[in-house]
């Protein structure tokens, strides 16, 4: 970056930027479990009133200098934005009623899992965020997205009143705006590819551009004029001269002759006159990087992660009720009765249980992980907008944490404690009951800074995998402090498992009830030097000091990443077609570009221009929909509930009737919240929830949605794709799946591109989907490839919600030529539109028009210029008459709004329903409910187009795309193996070669177990966030009638096993030959199967869990009881013989058990090598002594693999039961 950026002459260094000026986002980042109105009173909150108070004594001066009389709405407004934080909550109302936000005030903003406000509302609200600050220059990109032209220009309006007022300086940059939202604006910025053509008074530019010779016809909007004027394919329409003189004048041109045009050059003038900055008044430019005083800033952040651990209390309830049941387990397992104190070997299950305490309170914090990461986001657009610093948001979150601590280590330890059978003091409970509590701690911390560094799901949950690797591994339990090689003993010291292992170990065993001789010692000492533990009292000490320094190390270096680490990807700059042609080009040769033109040219297109009615020729059936007195209805929310509402139901849609029709465009026009989107899900049977009242008919037939879904097209206002395909991948798949088999290949691959050049997605066929706001396509691309993925199924219905929303006015114009194309075949076409500009919405042939409540107002033709409506609704006494050249959609949009129909004293809906035309529609739509003489009900032999196979060979051939193209999926895990099996290699160098005592074996069982339980739990972890994000996917695409559930959970199970078989080739190959083990190549296969498989039912375990649960945040958590009783259940902590009787049971079911049964016995079941047992004075066989100790026969090593084998075929059929079944996506 270059050049020089000044405020009132003054260089960016010598003022916060951030503080004076604010960026409002295209994207909406917002805390899901929050309300509007909270969301809006912790922004006004963090932001403070700062220096509004003194700007308004001196808007209060000018006023009364000037003679003027303020508006009463705006007055209050400001003089409300000007009083302390303790009425910050008028400031926030003014600002409700401004947004039109009043109306869902206290409803939760929500998310895809969580039904909340609409898109629409939620453009608003980050809107709303800052305005309630304290910023003298407003940036505002594109905050018009999803709403009516309306609403708009009310929210225009304000800041035009704002700004003017408080001598502002506001930005914005939008799309498609009306022309009375356009001509509110003083000065205008036109950019074109790169380049500023234009700069200065709104009202000359349009003479700029007269003087280069083209002109903006009547009826047309100066904006949209002005964004098409520059575009190579639409300016010659706009050259005013003779036809033959026109030649195409580039955005360079422009711009140089802008520089000699008389705004221009006064523009030039301006700048290269440095500004005064005496004239600078002190409060313009602010010096301070936050709104309000640190102190008020930590009450801030307090109360907020108060309120979110509120909002979030179901996860915490969850996360203890399963510490209580595993507790429980735990105690019922290690009962005081089944366990002795006579020997070294009775010592080992107490030190078993206490390390499997220790575990799980370390693994209770792994959940922390997943929840800072989906919260990075909103902590990223805080900090970045200067809300708080770094520290602010990790000091109340670790001080919300205690409680819970306390809590969970609290139960634990008074559930287990006695009924144990530890050391009965009361002291030494206490003791260990505050290890435990920083344990606790030290684990929360630990995770936040793994999420907050990985910053994505899936890097995060390897950074946490690894941690727990590493503070276990080198521990000292799982491998002895004598055993760790000397290359490895700094990890023994520095491991926080080390010092609390020690502690309450030393707690434990220094009690009177291990006073009892052995040897020469006490028998406590014996046990804890049996096991290379410390056996000084002040080791407790130590690792009390040790934990409470770790708790400060982690949330330090948490309060680090957050506050200066970046998220990850990059957010990609929109560039012109021709520059990303020529990038591609260099990047991978031109082989696609020239594969699509020749099928375009042998398909008959002509030099790429967009045909008109011509396409779109494959064969397909018009077809006709009606429906009639359509009720729509949802349970009312226990929230509202509780304000006072007394309904059981909330009804959304009321008495709807209408047609659409075959060649008819048909526009669903409404203010936000008229419920627009919900009608369109009602009738294309999208609706998850709620009910439905009324009929709907398709030319005739009672709708059948399994056939619907065959013949129609739905284009969702959010555009969901997966993000690892192209474009041209995308459409294939789609086209593949919904065409009837009788279309060949080459035949897809030519409509595909057809419809790539119809919405201009050639030159970016071969550009990745990517996620939105991070990487791949542009807002407005993506919306064109939701447009083309459905166009490319050929369907004779097409339901479109908000194609436009998002575009400029040219990329809208594209649209909907396409679209009027479609409808030009025989095609029906309904579209939901917001803020359409008059060419857009005169493009369209019939409009229904409803009100906030769900009621029609209007359904009809619009006619010529929009007579038919305008002449519907100036026939209403009162209404006023529409102003020449003004947009109809904006005119009915107002003269139709609450507060008119509030000084009418009219309800528009009764108007309609009392009208000729209701009457007129009622029989069109009683004429097109009756299906035609010799007419068929339509009907599909099958459901889908594709049998089973081939759906599930489509879904497994986009698997393997989106997989290979997953680097932070599939390079992160190979990379995760190969560290991992170098680590535990090298810790465990040439365990397998040694044969001596008890001990070596328990060292190489240790091994053997670490590996399969870190990488498989790694594996679980790490492909939740990949089956959600697919599943979300799913949802549209099984909606759409692509494929069934079950080809699809086949295909995502069946891509793991190459990838699992490579990483366990990668780990099998390096940890065995640097573990030593015996290389015989029936143990190296056996190896190889057991961590195969192991990985496997991992891996599809958490595949499992994942399609149980609405998200993989829940999935983790109900995963980690499991991890946990695998892990006391596995033969390490407690063998099968020590076992109490009632758990022997679970021993037989649990997967890790037969896991380990396997991997130790085809190493060592038929080893006849003498070793010396933990009592240092008998000797045994390697085989006899894993027969006695263990009950590992080497005869059950094939039924071993047979049962592992199994629970991976068990855990894939529940996974693709799952994805059948439940359905958490609610509409």
């Amino acid at each position: 970056m270059s050049g020089r950026i000044t405020y009132n002459g003054h260089d960016l260094r010598k003022f916060v930027p951030q503080t004076t000026a604010t960026y409002v986002s295209q994207q909406d980042c917002l805390a899901a479990e929050m309300t509007v109105r909270e969301t809006l009173a912790f922004a006004a909150r963090c932001q403070g009133v700062g220096s509004k108070y003194d700007m308004l004594l001196e808007l209060a001066r000018r006023e009364k200098q000037s003679k003027l009389k303020p508006e009463e709405d705006l007055d209050i407004f400001i003089k409300a934005m000007s009083l302390d934080g303790k009425d910050a909550s008028l400031l926030v109302d003014y600002i409700l009623k401004i947004l039109g936000l009043d109306v869902c005030a206290d409803t939760l903003i929500g998310d895809h899992n969580c039904k909340g406000i609409s898109g629409g509302q939620k453009k608003r609200l980050t809107t709303g965020e800052l305005l309630a600050g304290q910023s003298r220059v407003l940036f505002m990109d594109e905050i018009s997205n999803g709403l009516d032209s309306a609403t708009t220009h009310h929210i225009i309006k304000y800041l035009k009143h704002s700004t003017c007022s408080l001598d502002a300086t506001t930005v914005i940059s939008l799309l498609q705006p009306a022309p009375e939202t356009y001509e509110l604006f003083d000065d205008i910025i036109l950019l074109s590819e790169g380049q500023i053509v234009y700069q200065g008074p709104r009202d000359s530019a349009l003479d700029f551009f007269s003087s280069m010779g083209f002109a903006c016809p009547e009826r047309k909007n100066a904006a949209d004029f002005l964004q098409e004027v520059t575009s190579k394919k639409d300016q010659q329409q706009y050259w005013s001269g003779h036809p033959s003189d026109y030649e195409y004048v580039p955005a360079e041109k422009f711009a140089e002759s802008f520089r000699f045009f008389p705004v221009g050059t006064n523009l030039c003038r301006d700048l290269f006159t440095p500004f005064n900055k005496m004239n600078n008044h002190p409060a313009a430019l602010s010096t301070s990087k936050y709104g309000v005083t640190m102190w008020e800033l930590l009450k801030i952040g307090y109360s907020w992660h108060k309120l979110l651990t509120k909002r979030n209390s179901f996860i915490h309830v969850f996360k203890f009720v399963q510490l209580l049941f595993i507790s429980f387990v735990t105690m019922s397992v290690f009962f005081r009765t089944t366990l002795h104190r006579n020997t070294i070997d009775d010592g080992g299950i107490y030190v078993g249980s206490l390390f499997f305490s220790m575990n799980i309170i370390l693994f209770n914090g792994f959940t922390e992980t997943a929840m800072i990461v989906m919260k990075l986001p909103v902590i990223y657009k805080h900090r970045d907008l200067h809300f708080y610093p770094g520290w602010i948001y990790s000091v109340p979150y670790w001080l919300m944490s205690i409680p819970t601590s306390l809590i969970e280590s609290g139960v634990w330890v008074a559930v287990t404690y006695f009924v144990v059978g530890y050391d009965p003091n009361y002291s030494r409970f206490f003791k260990q009951f505050l290890i435990y509590f920083l344990l606790h701690q030290m684990s929360l911390a630990l995770f936040r800074v793994m999420g907050s560094l990985g910053r994505s799901m899936i890097v995060a949950n390897t950074f946490g995998s690894f941690a727990m690797l590493v503070v276990l591994g080198l521990g000292g339990y799982i491998i002895s402090r004598d055993s760790i090689p000397r290359w490895w003993v700094w990890g023994f010291w520095i491991s926080p498992l080390m010092y609390c292992q020690n502690a309450v170990s030393v707690n434990e065993f220094s009690g009177h009830s291990w006073d009892k001789s052995f040897g020469n010692m006490r028998l406590g000492d014996a046990v804890l030097k049996s096991r290379n533990l410390f056996t000084e009292n002040y080791w407790y000490w130590i690792g009390v000091g040790a934990m409470v320094g770790y708790i400060v190390l982690f949330n330090l270096m948490f309060t680090f990443f957050i506050s200066y680490l970046r998220p990850l990807g990059r957010r990609q700059a929109v560039i012109s077609n021709t520059e990303f042609l020529e990038m591609e080009r260099k990047r991978k040769g031109e082989a696609v570009v020239i594969q699509l033109k020749e099928f375009l040219q042998h398909s008959g297109s002509s030099n790429g221009k967009t045909r008109t009615g011509k396409g779109m020729v494959l064969p397909f059936q018009p077809l006709s929909m009606s429906f009639s007195n359509i009720n729509y209805y949802v349970d009312v929310p226990l929230e509202m509930k509780q304000q006072g509402i007394s309904e059981d139901r909330l009804q959304l849609l009321v008495d709807v009737t209408g047609a659409f029709r075959p060649g008819v465009l048909t526009a669903l026009v409404g203010v936000s919240g008229a419920g627009k989107t919900t009608l369109m899900d009602v009738l294309a049977g999208r609706k998850t929830g709620g009910h439905i009242e009324g009929s709907i008919f398709m030319s005739g037939y009672p709708k059948r949605q399994e056939t619907f879904a065959r013949v129609s097209g739905y284009c969702e206002q959010t555009d969901i794709h997966s993000p690892c395909l192209t474009v041209l991948e995308s459409l294939l798949f789609s086209a593949w799946l919904r065409l009837p088999p009788e279309v060949n290949l080459q035949t897809q691959l030519a409509f595909a591109s057809e419809v790539m050049e119809l919405v201009e997605l050639i030159p970016l066929s071969g550009a990745l989907v990517g996620l939105p706001g991070v990487d791949g396509l542009s807002t407005e691309q993506r919306k064109r490839l939701t447009i083309a993925v459905e166009l490319v199924a050929n369907p004779s219905i097409i339901f479109m919600d908000e194609p436009t929303s998002g575009l400029d006015a040219r990329s809208a114009a594209i649209v909907m030529r396409t679209v009027r194309n479609i409808v030009n075949t025989g095609r029906t076409i309904v579209c939901t539109i917001h803020q359409p500009s008059i060419d857009i919405f005169e493009s369209f042939d019939e409009l229904l028009f409803m009100k906030r409540g769900g009621q029609v107002i209007y359904a009809g033709p619009l006619g010529p210029r929009s007579c038919k409506l305008i002449d519907y609704f100036e026939a209403v006494e009162g209404v006023q008459k529409i102003n020449p050249g003004h947009n109809p959609a904006a005119w009915m949009l107002d003269v139709t709004s609450m507060a008119e129909e509030a000084r009418l004293g009219v309800d528009f809906a009764e108007v309609y329903k009392n009208s000729e035309l209701f009457q007129y529609n009622k029989e069109l739509v009683d004429r097109v409910s009756k299906p035609p003489s010799n007419s068929k009900e339509l009907h599909f032999p099958t459901k889908y187009c594709r049998s089973f196979f081939g759906q599930f060979l489509t879904c497994l051939w986009k698997q393997n795309l989106s997989y290979w193209r997953n680097p932070q999926y599939t390079a992160v895990r190979f990379f995760y193996t190969v560290i991992i099996s170098l680590m535990l290699g090298s810790i465990c160098w040439k365990f397998g070669s040694k044969k001596e005592k008890q001990q070596d074996i328990i060292n190489a069982m240790g091994s053997l177990y670490a590996a399969v339980l870190f990488i498989g739990v790694t594996n679980s972890a790490a492909v939740m966030p990949v089956v959600s994000t697919e599943r979300f996917v799913s949802y549209r695409e099984r909606a759409a009638g692509m494929y069934s559930a079950l080809p699809f959970a086949f295909a995502q199970v069946t891509i793991e096993f190459p990838y699992v078989f490579v990483q366990t080739l990668i780990y099998a190959v390096v940890f065995y030959s640097m573990a030593s083990f015996k290389w015989t190549a029936l143990k190296f296969i056996w190896y190889i199967f057991f961590t195969y498989f192991t990985i496997l039912y991992f891996t599809l375990f958490g595949m499992m869990n994942t399609a149980l649960t609405p998200n993989h945040d829940l999935a983790s958590i109900i995963s980690a009881p499991f991890y946990m009783l695998w892990n006391l259940f596995s033969g390490l902590l407690i063998p099968y013989k020590r076992l109490p009787v009632w758990w022997r049971w679970y021993y037989w079911l649990n997967p890790v058990a037969w896991s380990l049964y396997g991997l130790l016995t085809s190493q060592y079941g038929d080893d006849n090598t003498l070793i010396l047992l933990s009592d240092g004075i008998n000797r045994k066989p390697i085989k006899k002594m894993l027969r006695d100790g263990l009950g590992f026969r080497h005869e059950f090593v094939g039924i071993a693999g047979i049962v592992v084998v199994g629970y991976c075929l068990f855990f894939a059929v529940i996974f693709a039961y799952a994805m059948k079944t439940f359905h958490f996506q609610t509409r």
